[in-house]
């Protein structure tokens, strides 16, 4: 090899090596990071700090900062590292809002520097939840062997292209069926006989449906009018995007599509609309945006009479396309998958469709294909 050539091999190694993804560290790792450097880390969110000596472990003032650590029981500040919210982060991670998020493993992209005279991290560019090995391990579980095999190698479209593929081909049931279907997958486990309401998040019981007032319904989370498939067998009737609302509320939505902002409901906590969109609790707004995944995949008009439908970033839509796709991925990583959708996945999967939500037992399909 000529020593001209050498060098070109070093300049690729060199470019190679600097454009690399960034090392993921521990928090101690980070803690020895010097101020001023970029940082990648993970830890668990364990309080709010206040001050240099002090975090919140419980009854959270405000949403502004986390303190992470290495193990989820930690309770020595010194082992802790603080992370600024910027507003952008306030309304998925912040604990006042968020309680609940107490012990979430998560990934935190900024730059090393003080924060309440202590290690920190400021002008934070990336925070998401990242999947435990416990998860995994239950997700795959739950997958049948095989069920996604040869999808390792491929993105984009031709992903999109080949999960419908494996999904397109199920049981449809007819619109009446969908009643006695709900009833099992939304069932309350704490209470029999009732069915849990997917906007207001109230329990119902499961013989109070209808179109009255006070009885709940069939939501097509992808609505019909987005693709004009009415409540026809196929599209109408796929249990992957219906689930069980409150009549008015379900009104109240209509056909609109999601984003952020808007009125609060009066019937609903913490579902706000406006004129061109929706947006859900926080409690099932990656439900809601893994359904719409789905519905987007599985309907890609190869049958005859089915439409093609497809996901737009704008809303006030119309016809086969719904919106907003960049909000519906930041919902989705706000809001993992959780054990009552993968129970319902595969209640779908092994009673009723014979089909599953690639993006419940898959949740990375997502940025692979968007």
């Amino acid at each position: 090899m000529s020593r001209k050539a050498c060098w070109i091999c070093i300049l690729l190694i060199f470019v190679m090596g600097c454009t690399a993804s960034p090392t993921l560290s521990s928090v101690e790792e980070a803690k020895r990071e010097s101020t001023g450097e970029d940082v990648t880390l993970e830890g668990y969110i364990v309080g709010v700090p206040t001050q240099v000596n002090h975090v919140e472990r419980q009854t959270f003032s405000s949403n502004y900062a986390l303190a992470l650590a290495d193990d989820p029981e930690e309770t020595d500040v010194e082992a802790m590292i603080f992370v600024q919210l910027d507003s952008e982060y306030r309304h998925q991670f912040g604990l006042e809002s968020n309680p609940d998020r107490v012990g979430d493993l998560i990934v935190a992209t900024g730059v090393k520097q003080e924060y309440f005279s202590h290690d920190g991290i400021k002008q934070v560019s990336q925070l998401k939840v990242k999947q435990t090995e416990d998860e995994k391990e239950q997700e795959q579980a739950l997958e049948p062997p095989n069920y996604y095999e040869g999808l390792q190698e491929v993105e984009g479209k031709e992903l999109k292209s080949k999960i419908n593929d494996i999904i397109d081909a199920h049981n449809e049931l007819s619109y009446d069926d969908v009643w006695e279907a709900l009833i099992e997958l939304d069932g309350n486990p704490a209470e029999p006989d009732e069915v849990l309401l997917l906007y207001s998040g109230r329990s119902m019981a499961n013989n109070a449906n209808g179109g009255g007032v006070d009885e709940w319904n069939r939501e097509h989370v992808w609505p019909q009018s987005h693709g004009d498939f009415g409540t026809s067998m196929g599209p109408g009737t796929d249990l992957h995007h219906l689930k069980p609302t409150d009549t008015t509320i379900n009104s109240s939505r209509g056909n609109l599509d999601f984003d952020n902002g808007g009125e609060a409901h009066d019937e609903a906590e913490g579902t706000y609309s406006d004129s061109d969109s929706w947006e859900p609790r926080d409690e099932v707004k990656g439900d809601v945006a893994r359904m719409v995944f789905y519905m987007a995949v599985r309907y890609e008009g190869e049958r005859e009479g089915e439409p093609d439908l497809e996901l737009v970033d704008r809303v006030e839509t119309d016809g086969p396309v719904l919106g907003k796709l960049s909000t519906l991925k930041e919902w989705h990583e706000a809001d993992p998958v959780d054990d009552f959708e993968r129970e319902r996945n595969e209640l779908i999967y092994s009673t009723y469709q014979g089909n599953r939500n690639p993006f419940i037992d898959h949740p990375e399909f997502v940025e692979r294909i968007w």
